[in-house]
């Protein structure tokens, strides 16, 4: 059982605590964030307290979901996947890769060739990062070295 306050002590409601405006801030305000398709993917496996508290997907990440289920010859694995492009498309009304994503995604581009990275192999990648930078919000992954190249222009966040 709870007790309260010795007689003659100052009750805790009256209590003010000083601390700087940027923490103060970040105890308020929700984060917020794109999830990459490892995310999505992943997302019952992911401690929910290392993901942003408002989250939107890409119309990329979309596509790649939907391409799933005919990725493999697996009744069982096209079933899950299947299940899970549902659930996304049920939890999410995704971004649109738009004109300033498009715009974006030059940057993104430039960056990743800059890097060496090959920009064909990992291109549903960068449309993901570029569709986040052009919404100036952070894209959380499972697989951050995807993203290195791009620290610059977007923030990447390691779930």
């Amino acid at each position: 059982m709870l007790q309260g306050a010795p007689h003659g002590s100052m009750p805790l409601s009256s209590v003010q605590i000083s601390m700087p405006l940027s923490i103060r801030r970040s105890m308020t305000e929700a984060t917020r964030g794109v999830l990459d398709t490892s995310v999505v993917i992943d997302h019952d496996q992911i401690d929910a307290g290392q993901l942003p508290d408002e989250s939107a997907i890409t119309a990329v990440t979309l596509a790649e979901l939907a391409a799933g289920p005919h990725a493999t010859e697996s009744k069982d694995e096209r079933a899950r996947r299947q299940d899970r492009l549902q659930w996304a498309t049920a939890t999410w009304d995704p971004l649109p890769f738009d004109a300033e994503s498009a715009r974006m995604y030059g940057r993104i581009f430039a960056a990743a060739r800059a890097a060496g990275q090959s920009s064909r192999a990992r291109l549903a990648d960068l449309l993901i990062a570029s569709t986040a930078a052009a919404s100036d919000l952070p894209v959380y992954t499972r697989n951050p070295s995807d993203f290195s190249a791009l620290k610059r222009i977007v923030k990447i966040v390691k779930v």
